[in-house]
Formats: structure tokens, sequence, C-alpha cells
């Protein structure tokens, strides 16, 4: 089963990920680090009896106030009915001749990994060969297992099977025999970490883990990856590449197709750059020549695909292919084939896709036959086609899909000619689209209405920043509103992810439908134009990110959609620094603050978690140049007792092993003594996504829903 190249180190504005933190980084020695006069430091000890204490009782004093609203009931069995709904479009990966899912419902609350017949997958019913039970695997073992992902062998005949404990990204790994749906008795296995693994053939890997002291990054990745074949000791396992402990991770990544295999190591020098190594059949390796900012998206054929996140010019050595002036565009596609002779590796460089000012590329997965793209034109989708001919050129080819909405790529076979998409918009419900070959894409799965969106519409609008940039968002709202109503305002606005429309049964059944008014902001930091659309806010430029968010809330007001004591805001992840760097800066724009799973305390953020991985994105706090200007937005030093802020909710994990639960437990505990409106509710379970299971899920935006309706419904 395929494993994208890309080393994914953070977490989704739609708060992905996620295991027990007994795996999390957190200084050893606080007291030590920036922060040594902050009197809640001991609330970062995640599982210590004090902290979980002092949780416990915030969750009580939260649950009294939300639970016991006339709605949260209603709420969460809403929100769980559509979660657990057998009607749900199974989404899975085309591999061979064969769809593999994994499912959760109301039966198989931790899941089920099962695989049905491309040919049989359309069908309402499709014959589902059971592969996985996760929740009997959990009982008969005693272990609270969270389903993390397969990787299996070419030959489909082995599985490598991922489960964490609690959901956080450290995790175990074990063997699975897809014919006899059993763990091999003494296969490849790899204990408790933040690890990564991947075949190079059908009795090899290539993984990296923690092998004790000086093998991981100040991150907390691996940074040193060895090649162990069947039946050997990992002991005898050999190394074939180390990176820096000053690194993000290093990784061996692994495409297999009808073309044979490409095997590439990549060292993650930042978040943002990278240095890849072709790994030859002896075992060494040799640095490609590609600029830092190439990002590793897929393999087609015999090429490896990158997007590029600065301009280039290759070199002399790199065969320049259809590059007429040498230089390639930031934001490009580019297919780099790769020819081995004699010791030596050639690249060959075409451009695939050049994006113009209003568009970008979201997403890229490559088939047996063909790239499939998704391009974002004013934060709306379309999916090209880029098929390599005999001459080495490619051609270019739009889907005939439906328009202004996302459109997303579900997956793409690396042995056959199928690929699948999905169509959705904020009132129309998802569409799964397959193609065949060069045949059109016909629908063959759609999700029915989870709320009544004929009385909504949609507009796009644009803000104008503080430095005059142009800032899109979405306004979804009924059409017969004509004052002032209830919003939220939900924004990411980092690490190049962009906010596209999304159907989000949630919205509709407890917000729009009740007359609420629902906006995403497309802010800087966001990838909704690209990489200079993100690189305009990163680091020294933090804040235009904040200043856009502040923008759009502004300019609801002034278009009369809604009114500051109505405005509520949202965000997850660095989304959750968003909203509670808005909340410090301008409390008179916002009404009430939902902060899901956030960083907050910036100055001590790189010694939690994996925050040190996210440098590139912040700067450094122990540098005293990015510490100043961290320091003029950081919400946790910034919070003071003499302003009024708007009420605030922190949701978040204890198993978040990613940014921790820390973040959120430290600015509530500040607030709460500083004398502000505060709720806190910390999910046990769950890492970085703060649910492990639907229900959790549920009672997580059952809360959040209840407490934007108890403080601006009456507004």
């Amino acid at each position: 089963m395929k494993r994208l190249g890309r080393l994914v180190l953070t977490a989704l504005a739609a708060l992905i990920g996620a295991g027990l933190l007994a795996g999390a980084k957190v200084d050893k020695n606080p007291a030590a680090a920036p922060g040594a006069a902050d009197p809640y430091l001991w609330l970062e000890d995640v599982h210590g009896a004090k902290a979980l204490e002092w949780v416990r009782a915030q969750n009580a004093k939260s649950t009294a106030v939300l639970q016991a609203d006339p709605d949260y009931q209603k709420d969460y069995d809403a929100i769980l009915k559509v979660l657990d709904a057998t009607d749900r479009i199974p989404y899975g990966e085309l591999d061979h001749q064969y769809v593999f899912n994994f499912w959760q419902d109301a039966q198989h609350p931790k899941g089920i990994w099962r695989r049905t017949s491309i040919a049989d997958y359309p069908n309402a019913a499709p014959a589902w060969d059971l592969l996985l039970d996760v929740d009997k695997l959990a009982l008969d073992e005693h272990e609270n297992w969270v389903w993390k992902g397969a990787d299996c062998t070419p030959s489909l005949e082995r599985c490598l099977l991922t489960l964490s404990r609690g959901g956080g990204d450290a995790a175990v790994v074990r063997e699975f025999d897809l014919a006899t749906r059993s763990f091999v008795k003494d296969g490849f296995a790899l204990a408790e970490a933040k690890s990564q693994i991947t075949w190079l053939d059908e009795d090899t890997v290539l993984f990296g883990t923690d092998f004790g002291p000086g093998s991981m990054t100040s991150s907390g990745y691996p940074r040193v990856v060895k090649l162990w074949k069947r039946g050997a000791p990992m002991a005898s396992a050999r190394t074939v590449y180390e990176g820096k402990e000053s690194d993000v991770a290093s990784a061996g990544v692994v495409f297999h197709n009808p073309t044979g295999t490409i095997a590439v190591i990549q060292r993650a020098v930042t978040f943002f750059t990278s240095e890849y190594y072709w790994l030859a059949a002896d075992g060494t390796t040799r640095q490609l020549l590609l600029p830092p900012g190439a990002d590793l998206k897929g393999a087609q054929g015999n090429n490896l695909l990158f997007t590029l996140r600065d301009d280039w010019s290759p070199p002399p050595e790199v065969a320049a292919g259809n590059v007429s002036l040498r230089t390639i565009g930031k934001g490009s596609l580019i297919a780099c084939q790769m020819e081995v002779a004699h010791g030596a590796v050639r690249v060959g460089v075409r451009v695939l896709y050049t994006p113009d000012a209003h568009s970008a590329i979201d997403e890229v997965a490559a088939g047996r036959d063909a790239v499939y793209v998704s391009i974002n034109h004013d934060v709306t989708g379309s999916i090209h086609v880029f098929r390599p001919d005999a001459s080495r050129g490619w051609s270019e080819t739009t889907l005939a899909l439906p328009a202004a909405g996302a459109t997303h790529i579900v997956s793409a076979n690396d042995w056959g000619p199928e690929a699948q998409f999905r169509f959705e918009s904020f009132t129309t419900p998802t569409t799964l689209y397959a193609a065949s070959g060069e045949g059109a894409p016909v629908p063959i799965k759609s999700l029915p209405a989870r709320f009544d969106a004929t009385g909504l519409a949609t507009e796009q609008f644009f803000a104008t920043s503080k430095d005059g940039t142009r800032v899109p968002y979405f306004v979804t709202r009924s059409r017969s509103l004509t004052g002032p109503a209830p919003a939220v305002l939900y924004g990411y606005g980092g690490f190049e992810i962009s906010l596209t429309p999304s159907y989000s049964a949630n919205f509709g059944m407890l917000w729009l439908t009740r007359g609420g008014v629902y906006v995403v902001a497309n802010i800087r930091g966001g990838g909704e134009y690209g990489p200079a659309w993100h690189q305009a806010a990163l680091l020294a430029n933090r804040q235009k990110a904040y200043d856009d968010f502040q923008a759009v809330a502004a300019d609801l007001v002034k278009r009369g959609i809604t009114t500051a004591k109505q405005l509520g805001i949202m965000g997850g992840s660095n989304g959750g620094l968003l909203v509670s760097a808005n909340m410090v800066e301008r409390p008179e724009l916002f009404g009430a603050v939902v902060c899901q799973v956030p960083l907050i305390d910036m100055i001590r953020y790189t010694h939690i978690g994996a925050g040190a991985s996210w440098a590139a994105e912040y700067g450094d706090p122990e540098k005293p140049a990015d510490r100043a200007w961290i320091m003029k937005y950081s919400p946790y030093q910034n919070v003071s007792r003499t302003k009024r802020y708007p009420p605030v909710f922190f949701v978040t994990a204890t198993s978040d092993d990613r940014v921790t639960p820390v973040h959120a437990r430290k600015m509530a505990a500040r607030m709460e003594e500083q004398g502000h409106s505060v709720l806190f509710y910390e999910n046990t379970d769950g890492g970085h996504a703060a649910a492990a299971d639907h229900r959790q899920a549920a009672e997580m935006w059952a809360l959040s829903f209840v407490y934007l309706k108890q403080r601006l419904a009456g507004s």
C-alpha cells in the first residue's frame, strides 16, 4: 500500500493525528529554559498527579456548565448519529485490484480494517473482506489501541500496521499477514516510539526509531535510517544514513510501481527544507541536485514529483527538459526523471505546472499512468491530469467535475489505471467520483444531506489587511437573514495549509440551520495562494496572519453580517495560536473564543512536545532576534489582568504528544487567576485530534457548539 514520502510532522487545520504522552518531549529542566519565572510550569508535568487533579477539577467545572444545557445531549446525539451513520462514504485507498478502507461506527468504535475489489466498490453494499478488528484486538490484548495506518508490500502479502496507545504520535509497528489475518511471529516489529518504517522489498525495510540516546532529533523524530532484512535481529540492521540532531527528521521513502522501485532518503533539515539522497542497490547514497525547498509529492514511473517552495534555476548538471529560461517559479510542480548509469544518478527536470498569482497547487497524487493535481483558483478547485508521452513530454487535461467548491484527490492506483476524487462545498454534500484511464470521472457514491441547505448561500468576500493585501473569506448563511447574526469565524493560517470549502454536518446542523453564520478566513500563512502566501506570514512576519484575521473580523461587522459581540472565533493547533493571539491583541473584536489543542506559550514552545520542529515557521525563542518578535504576539506572555477579554473555552487532550495539553492548561490557569471568563476541557485520549473515536469527537464538538450558543445567541 502506497505511503506518501513527505514527512508531515505537524497538525492540519482539520486537527489530524495523535498517543500516549510517555514519549512526549517536555523539558526535563524547565527552570533552566526560557520562562523560569512561570508559576504554572507544574502543569507541564503532563501525567503528574497534581496536574491531573487540576484537569479533573476544570473538567468538572466545564461539564457542569455545558452538559447541563438542554441542547447538549441533543447536539451530542445528532453529531454521533452522523459520525456513526452507515451511509457515510467509505473512503479507501486503491491498491492493485482492491480498495482498502478503515471504518468506524457504533458497532466498531475503534474501527475495522477491510478491503473489497475495485469492481465491487461502487455498489451500495460492497462485499467487504474483514482484515482486522481493532476493537477485538484491543479487548484481547488489554490495550487502548488506536489505528494509525498500514503500509503493505508490493505483493500485498504482508503489511506493517501502526497502532497507538490512546491516539498519540508515538506508536508501535507490527507485521501482519494478509492471508492468515494474523500478526507474523518474529516478523518486523518496533516498540512504541515516534518511528518511520517502509518496505524496500518483500523482505527488507527501511526504518528509523528510538535506538537510544542520540538517535533522535531535538524535535523528537528519528535521525538515523537503517536497512533491516527479514530474520536478522534489529541490532544487526545496517545504518544507511544519519542526519543531524538539529534536523527535524530523516526517513526512508520508497515508491513501488510496475516500472520498478525508487528509494530515497529524505533529510528534513527544517520543516520546509530537505535534502534527498538516492539509495542505491548496494545501500550507498548519492545526494540529488535539488533545491532545499523541493517538497516530495510522489513518483510516477521513474519520475519523482516535487513542488517548489522557492524559485529555482537548475544547475548545469541537471537536464532542464522544457525549462527554456532556466528558472522555475515557486509553487511549480516538476517531474524529475531519474536515470542511473555507471554508479551515477542523473536528474532530468520537466515543469508540469506553474500557477499564476490567483492559483495554487493543493494536492498531488501519482498513479500508474498519470499524475493528478488538485489546483485552487481563488480557493475553489479543479483536478488537472498530466500524462507522460513517448517523447518524455507531458500532456495536460482538466477533469469534468463540478465547480464552485473543493476538489480533492482521494486515491490513485500505483498498479492500475484507476483514480478517485471528491467534490464538496459548504452546502453541497460530498460526492465521490471514479475515473479509469482517460475516461471521464463518474459519480459512484454520495453523502446524503445532513442538514437542509435549501435556504443557505455561500459568498466569497475580500477584506483589506493592514498592509493593503486583499484577504479572501467565505460566508455561509441563510438567504433570509436581513441583519447581523451570531457568527463563527474559523481560521488556521500556517504551515502552507489551505482551508477550502467543506461540507460540515456539525456547522450545518448545529449552527447554520439555527440562524448562525459560518465564516472561513483564508489568511496568509496558509497555502491558498501557494508558497508566497505562506511565506508572507513566516517568522518575523507572523503578525500579518493576525492582521488578516482581524481585518476579516472587522469586515464582517462593516458589511452588517454580524457584530463584535455576536462574533465567535474558533481554531485548532496553529489555529488555536491564531485565535488566542487575536483574543489577546484585539479583544474588542470578538464575543467568544473556542481554542482547540493550541500552541500558546511561544517562548517555551520549542521545549514542549514536537515544538522544536516548527522553528522554521515561528522562529527560535532562544535566539534574541527571534525572541523579540515572538514576545510581541505570544498570548501567554501578553495576556493581562488589566484588560477585558471575551470568554474563552479551551479544548485539549492529555494524550496529545505533538502540541501537548500544556499550552491550553497554562493559559487557562493564568487567565483564571487573572479573573477572566475561562472554561477548560481536557480529553484523556484522542491525541492531537482531541478525540480517539466518534463518541469523543461528538463530545468535543457538542461542548463547543453549546458554548458558542450560550455566549453568542443572546448577544
